[in-house]
Parts: structure tokens; sequence; C-alpha cells
């Protein structure tokens, strides 16, 4: 009716500011994820550092890893000082620098990263040098039967059979999830057993010596399994 007041229009733009102001705290939100991940790792790898206990593997982490150490503090290495030694039962002992694995051949190798734990991440890709190219560089030689690995914080050490070393999914990994494996996931070089429990990817490599018989790792002689094969895992997959 022509008397009554016309609707006000207020309603409708105050609405799309409403909206237009959440998808932009969402889209800022999306955008600032990854810094605020990545600020939320560093702060949990730092912690964990001087974390003795391993209670900061507890907190949570939006990207699946958690951060545990069995010392209390691990040296940082880079391409100034570190440092792979391959010794024990071989004809050719040798000693790699960070620029030497980076220039030879590099396998890519993506599978889900399993811990005891229980928490997993999924199809996570790392890069580096398959184990078995770095033992038949050194000709492994009688009576050789298995690989004992050895790390720069002067605790964790690991182990496999001769055979599994040869597996195509074990490298001496230089990248995860694309980028250089950062100190506090166990870089700049570390030992990844794809087909395995993420005990046996030992942190911060820095020896592999052959040996005659599988000498138990740090946490094997804790009571875990020296074969520690997911559930899925192809125990006889084709050797490199």
């Amino acid at each position: 009716m022509a008397g009554q007041p016309k609707p006000r229009a207020e309603g409708a733009p105050v609405g799309r500011r409403a909206v237009l102001g959440m998808l932009g705290a969402g889209a800022a939100g999306l955008a600032a994820a990854p810094y605020l991940q990545r600020g939320w790792e560093g702060l949990l790898g730092a912690a964990s550092q001087v974390d003795a206990t391993g209670l900061t593997g507890l907190l949570p982490n939006p990207g699946g890893f958690r951060y545990y150490s069995v010392v209390g503090s691990v040296p940082h290495k880079d391409e100034t000082n570190y440092a792979l030694t391959v010794g024990g039962l071989v004809t050719k002992p040798k000693t790699y620098t960070l620029a030497d694995l980076r220039a030879m051949p590099q396998t890519r190798v993506v599978h889900d990263v399993l811990c005891t734990d229980g928490w997993r991440v999924d199809k996570t890709p790392f890069d580096g040098v398959k184990l078995a190219d770095i033992l038949d560089a050194s000709e492994v030689r009688s009576p050789g039967a298995a690989v004992r690995f050895t790390c720069f914080d002067g605790a964790y050490t690991e182990s496999l059979t001769l055979e599994q070393a040869r597996r195509s999914d074990i490298l001496v990994a230089l990248n995860m999830q694309d980028k250089p494996i950062t100190h506090e996931h166990g870089g700049p070089v570390r030992l990844y057993v794809a087909p395995m429990y993420f005990y046996k990817s030992a942190k911060w490599l820095s020896g592999i010596s052959v040996t005659d018989k599988v000498v138990p790792g740090f946490w094997e002689e804790r009571g875990y399994a020296i074969d520690g094969w997911l559930d899925d895992a192809d125990r006889h997959g084709e050797a490199a």
C-alpha cells in the first residue's frame, strides 16, 4: 500500500559484508596455516632437543610427525661438517660428504610412515641414495651378513640384515616431502626403511658398518622387534 514505509535495504549489504568478512578471514587462515604449522613444528622440534623424557612427542602436530630424541641435545650438521663413514666388512671403506651424496643418483620412495606410538603420515615422499648403491661401492666382503647404523647424536643405533639393506626401498635419505631433511627430522641425512616401523629409520645418520651378524639397535635392546616389519609389508621385496 502507498502509505506503508518501504522495507529497509540495509540487511542485504550487511549480510554480504559479514559473508565477505568470514571468507576473507577463512582465506587468511588458509594462507597462514602453512606458516603456523611450520612454526609449531619448529617449536616442537626445538623443545624435543632438550627433552630427554620424550613428553614433547605426545603433543599434537598438524603435520602428523612427532619429535623424539634419546639424548638431551643433538649437534647440528650441514655442508661444512657432515660426514657419512662406511666401513666394517668392506673392501673399500669410504667417507661421503653431503655434496658427495647429493651428486649420486637419487631414488624416490613414497610410502606411509608409521610409528609404534600409533601416529602415521600417509604417502610421504623421501628422496636419496639407495643404501644398496653405497654398499656396492664399498664392496661387501665375507663374512658380511648385516649392516649396523650409528648416528651423530652419539647414542642411537639400528641394524638390518644385508638382504634387507639391499632392498630398493631402503634409502640414505636427503629429502623428505620434497624439501631437505631438517635437523628436527633427523637431517641432513637419515636412514629411511620404508617397509618397517619408523624407529628403524635412524635419524642423524653418520655411520654404516657391515657386520657378520645383526647387532640389535637402541630400541631392540629395550624390547622392540629386531625386524620391525609393517603389517602389510612385502617382506620379500625386490633387491636393488
